[in-house]
């Protein structure tokens, strides 16, 4: 196993593969949990916002200030379970509740015409004007049945996602 896995025992993969309903492989476990320990730069057993910050592809991502308040902290196991939404083995509804979280910027369980215009936001930056960004949410919403004016929680984003074929991996190398 490596250095960086020598303190991964067989317990512990199994422990990580139960938390995240087996999304991954031990050996993928074993993979993550070396980028881990080399993300955990001094070694406290949490990733901070900093150090996640230091993956180039992290940092240029334009949902990154969100994605923070969702991992600044994470130890482990919670790591992994960030992750595991972008498994090939997650289901649809575990990508969902992903997404949900991204767009929940307070985490009340409730997402506003607001919260998703800041996210349509950060995605398309100064390429789309604040009217057309509002035109197209609002389209989407009247498509599914929903306003400006409605509080969305997880099952209406699994009404409104749940049928369009998203696609959402990254494969975790492994030696």
């Amino acid at each position: 196993m490596g250095s960086s896995s020598s303190m991964l025992t067989q317990y512990d993969i199994e422990e990580v593969q139960e938390h995240c309903n087996h999304t991954f492989s031990q050996q993928e476990i074993v993979s993550l949990y070396e980028r881990f320990c080399q993300l955990d730069r001094n070694c406290g057993g949490f990733i901070s916002a900093e150090e996640f910050l230091s993956v180039p592809e992290f940092a240029v991502n334009p949902l990154s200030q969100r994605l923070l308040r969702i991992v600044d902290g994470l130890n482990f196991k919670e790591f992994v379970a960030f992750l595991s939404a972008f498994s090939p083995r997650a289901s649809l509804h575990q990508k969902i509740e992903f997404i949900f979280k991204v767009y929940d910027s307070d985490g009340n369980g409730k997402v506003t015409f607001n919260d998703m215009l800041d996210v349509l936001h950060d995605l398309t930056g100064q390429f789309i004007s604040h009217q057309q960004r509002e035109q197209v949410l609002t389209q989407v919403l009247e498509e599914a049945d929903y306003t400006k004016d409605s509080l969305l929680v997880l099952s209406d984003f699994v009404k409104i996602i749940g049928n369009s074929g998203l696609k959402m991996e990254v494969e975790v190398p492994v030696d």
